[in-house]
């Protein structure tokens, strides 16, 4: 039975993601800090159904305890790492900015260490759409260079990317980083757009809409996400020989076992037309308060998915009205609205 270590497993994608590797065989065991940064009785549920799985088990702890993170790493002794774990949300980085050190870049590290000293097959770590940052080439292309990033936990997951390269380079760790474009769905988080607007909705308050609706976003359903990382925990990178070795559209390093697969949907959708889709869903409309555009925040994001479906053959294809419908019910049932 493969072993995966995956951080972050009481929280929206971990949760997903290590769901979905039990129902396949896998042995997983998870490591959470059950932070506060939202309903902690959401994670703590969440964590509940896995913990009915007699394959999955799970250490509390941050990421910034070196000592406990090292000791759970080195007594699972993991196939594959999949780090997950993060201070998660671009808004809050500009209220909070040194949670985003301590916990993507030192915690980062830390999770590398363990991972060059259990020298797994593969380590994974999740970026973001985020570190595309001021780019205006779309869709969003791996080959691009992102080096314009807009807020601190933009720029704390493009030090992930780059920490990610050296340890590959000096220490042969393949290593894959996932950039995730607008994930939602069921279990989803509260502080995402899909959630807060049909919170808001069903409670009849009025949704805020920023830069009075004219943004696009590549609206990423979690099922597609995960299933995305489950193909891509049995591709791992390989160190080319020469650069001559790396096929056209593969952004893996010259210099190391390392590369950068965006996940995405691959849809540029309109702001304004996925809140037509929710009020279709729900019957009814949304008072919208139009706001100008929030500091940090970018007009639209797009994926170019081709390098995920050369190395795995999978597109991620969940309409977002499909998606939006997935994500009411499980609201509905869960909140018994």
């Amino acid at each position: 039975m493969r072993k995966v270590f995956i951080t972050g497993t009481a929280g929206f994608i971990g949760f997903h993601l290590a769901r979905h590797l039990l129902d396949e065989g896998f042995q997983v065991h998870g490591y959470d800090g059950m932070t506060d940064y939202y309903d902690v009785n959401l994670k703590k549920r969440r964590q509940a159904m896995l913990l009915q799985n007699a394959s999955f088990a799970t250490t509390e702890g941050m990421l910034e305890d070196q000592e406990l993170l090292d000791k759970t790493i080195d007594d699972f002794a993991p196939d594959v790492i999949v780090h997950l774990a993060a201070q998660a949300g671009v808004r809050y980085s500009l209220e909070n900015p040194r949670a985003y050190l301590d916990s993507n870049v030192i915690g980062t590290f830390n999770v590398m260490e363990a991972a060059r000293r259990n020298k797994v097959e593969h380590l994974m770590m999740a970026s973001t759409s985020s570190v595309y940052g001021a780019n205006t080439e779309m869709p969003f292309d791996e080959m691009e260079k992102a080096d314009t990033q807009l807020t601190i936990y933009a720029a704390t997951k493009k030090a992930g990317e780059s920490m990610g390269h050296s340890y590959a380079h000096l220490y042969d760790l393949p290593t894959t980083m996932f950039r995730f474009f607008t994930v939602y769905g069921t279990w989803g988080r509260p502080d995402l757009a899909l959630y807060k607007f049909v919170d808001a909705m069903l409670d009849d308050r009025p949704i805020d809409i920023y830069n009075n609706g004219d943004m696009y976003r590549d609206f990423t359903y979690v099922d597609d996400l995960v299933h995305g990382i489950r193909l891509l925990i049995d591709t791992p990178p390989v160190r080319p020989a020469t650069p001559d070795d790396i096929e056209e559209g593969d952004n893996l390093s010259p210099v190391a076992p390392f590369r950068v697969v965006n996940i995405g949907n691959s849809e540029k959708v309109k702001l304004l037309d996925f809140i037509d889709a929710i009020e279709d869903n729900l019957g009814q409309k949304a008072k919208r308060n139009y706001m100008g555009m929030q500091t940090g925040d970018v007009p639209a994001t797009w994926a170019n998915a081709d390098l995920l479906h050369k190395l795995t053959g999978y597109k991620p294809k969940t309409d977002f009205h499909d998606g939006i419908a997935k994500f009411v019910a499980w609201f509905r049932e869960y909140y018994n609205k």
